[in-house]
């Protein structure tokens, strides 16, 4: 759990670093060390959410968002 936590951290550091793309690398290469019982249902659902977005490039840059 401690290693999940650690590259958690590091992950969340690097993504403001990131493209988009990279993001979705990074997040497949976790997935193969994450056990799976540290996320929710609803975490899981999420995720599956943004991969479609991200498959039909329905995503923006941070960059793009007026935050004003």
């Amino acid at each position: 759990m401690q290693l999940a936590v650690e590259m958690i951290a590091v992950v969340n550091h690097l993504a403001e670093h990131l493209t988009d793309q990279e993001k979705f690398i990074v997040l497949e290469v976790m997935k193969r060390f994450l056990p799976d019982h540290i996320a929710t249902e609803e975490d899981l659902q999420d995720i599956r959410i943004a991969r479609e977005q991200l498959a039909k490039g329905e995503v923006f840059s941070h960059d793009e968002i007026n935050w004003d």
